[in-house]
């Protein structure tokens, strides 16, 4: 069984996405899932300007140099973002080449690193109010209700911007060599055009207050676009697709 992915085309190179945002699509990783099997994801890490002119980089890929050309023209590099606990891998990598840069902790991800014996150096936690150093650019909130793993969510507030991770997932399936893995993404609820949470974190949420009310606080802040870590991207009628990838919580 073929695990190949149609990726997003160019890879590791700087996209627009709003003003002051970019869009990087990089390679595949594989999730590791019980019985050994590993799932192939695309990748995509999304860099902001921000008000200061320093950049701010949510889910690092691998740092390639081409594209660490590309950035340093755009701004200091100053943050780098872990969303969750699984969304860490490369900031180590980032560190090294950005060592002025401050690593900010997502709820578990120091824990997940030493049990996957990776070494990050964290330097900040992030916390359900955007810190000074972006109050300015961002509202934040941490994704409340799950047993096992919680997202810091990111609403960029001068393009109206939601940045996501993992709560929606929204993979194309005709960019899977394999019917099979297609059709297990289906399965999972992480398939385009009906994206959402995979079905496995879904049912960790046993404290469903707390996910409509981390909810709720998202669409009041009425976004417009969404930027996902995994698959297609949404450029308009944001609020929508909230509602409709979010309906599991009805």
């Amino acid at each position: 069984m073929t695990d190949k992915i149609y990726l997003y085309h160019p890879l590791n190179t700087l996209k627009p996405f709003a003003k002051d945002i970019w869009i990087v699509d990089g390679d595949i990783i594989h999730m590791s899932f019980p019985l050994g099997i590993k799932v192939p994801f695309s990748t995509r890490m999304t860099i902001v300007r921000l008000q200061d002119g320093s950049l701010w980089c949510h889910s690092p890929i691998a740092p390639q140099p081409d594209l660490l050309r590309e950035i340093n023209t755009l701004g200091k590099v100053s943050h780098l973002v872990s969303p969750n606990k699984i969304h860490y891998a490369y900031i180590a990598d980032w560190k090294k080449k950005y060592p002025q840069a401050i690593a900010w902790a997502s709820i578990g991800v120091q824990e997940r690193a030493r049990s996957q014996h990776i070494e990050v150096d964290f330097n900040a936690t992030l916390e359900d109010t955007a810190p000074p150093q972006w109050h300015h650019d961002f509202k934040q909130l941490i994704f409340k209700g799950s047993q096992v793993m919680q997202e810091t969510v990111f609403f960029h507030r001068p393009s109206r911007t939601l940045i996501l991770a993992d709560l929606i997932e929204n993979f194309e399936t005709n960019k899977f060599a394999s019917c099979l893995w297609a059709n297990i993404m289906k399965l999972t609820g992480i398939s385009s055009p009906d994206g959402k949470a995979p079905a496995d974190w879904r049912a960790t949420f046993k404290d469903k207050t707390a996910a409509r009310e981390s909810l709720a606080q998202i669409l009041a802040w009425q976004p417009e676009k969404i930027i996902l870590a995994h698959g297609r991207c949404y450029e308009n009628n944001a609020m929508e697709e909230l509602q409709r990838a979010f309906r599991w919580l009805d």
